[in-house]
């Protein structure tokens, strides 16, 4: 465990980005260089042993701590992107949000035949993000080896969408 209180450094904001939300705001969290070595410590434990080869990451705040462990876990990296902001070939995927629905896209040649790939978001809500990008690997030829996330809001049951992957999330909320 990090000495650094991560869960203190968790600003929630309540009806943002729509009525009845309360938003899990990592800010505080991104702007202490010692939480966020932490954060990034606590993801590489669980991750380690997995033999990640490309770590993956769903735009936009799951791209801070996944470069991070990408380099900490010596893997590559691969955004996930919103449609249209990516270059060349893509392949997307619609999932659901607990809020509406999205597209994630990655480069089509993104992920070799084989490759193991570590899913990576800043928080596991309802699932959908993180089964989608799942579903993106799987279909381009590589295998997801795990999920890890920043935050699990474990009282939406996103853990169960992800099954039969390992999951592993720092801060836990049960409510």
């Amino acid at each position: 465990m990090s000495p650094v209180d991560l869960r203190a450094l968790v600003r929630e904001i309540p009806d943002f980005p729509e009525n009845g939300i309360l938003f899990k705001d990592i800010t505080p969290l991104l702007l202490d260089a010692a939480a966020m070595d932490a954060a990034v410590a606590e993801l590489t434990v669980f991750a380690r042993p997995l033999g990640v080869e490309l770590v993956v990451a769903a735009e936009a705040r799951g791209f801070i701590l996944g470069g991070a462990l990408a380099h900490r876990l010596g893997a590559g990296f691969v955004p996930a992107r919103k449609r249209g902001k990516l270059p060349s070939e893509t392949v997307g995927v619609e999932y659901l949000l607990e809020y509406g629905v999205d597209v994630l896209e990655v480069h089509a040649d993104a992920f070799a035949d084989g490759a193991r790939v570590l899913v990576h978001d800043d928080l596991l809500a309802t699932g959908g993000t993180a089964r989608g990008v799942c579903d993106l690997v799987v279909g381009l030829g590589a295998h997801v080896v795990g999920c890890v996330f920043l935050i699990e809001l474990s009282f939406l049951g996103g853990r169960a969408r992800l099954d039969p992957y390992p999951v592993h999330s720092v801060l836990e909320y049960l409510s």
